[in-house]
């Protein structure tokens, strides 16, 4: 058996050009492309290396719950100075959800709300 690699991270999403842009504009991801499955439209984004797809829903699809719950909950993301982080994103509007915090000596963390009940983590581990 061959050895496997990371290919991406899904979204959905009602609005995915809207979470798109969330995505670009408050951590920096870069839009790759704009493609059509089954009818609808995924945005293809590329989040420090890592894809990210953002599939749309149709109307009516149920929210996800409040944190916590079973399955993937948050994507961390890496940060050198957390506190020029968390001032930048709050300039830019995102909802800071907790911290920043010391998770454990050496290891600061804050959540933010991202689009459509995402969750993201920074992380400055020293």
């Amino acid at each position: 058996m061959s050895p496997y690699r990371f290919d991406h991270i899904h979204l959905r999403s009602p609005d995915p050009e809207a979470a798109a842009a969330v995505w670009a504009d408050a951590f920096g991801a870069a839009i790759r492309s704009r493609v059509q499955v089954s009818g609808r439209l995924r945005v293809v984004l590329d989040l420090a290396g890592v894809t990210l797809f953002i599939e749309q829903v149709p109307p009516g699809t149920h929210a996800p719950p409040a944190p916590p719950f079973l399955g993937i909950e948050h994507i961390g993301l890496g940060t050198d100075d957390l506190d020029a982080a968390v001032a930048d994103l709050a300039a830019k509007g995102v909802p800071l959800v907790s911290g920043p915090k010391e998770a454990r000596p050496g290891v600061r963390i804050a959540f933010f709300a991202a689009p459509d009940g995402a969750q993201v983590e920074l992380i400055e581990r020293r």
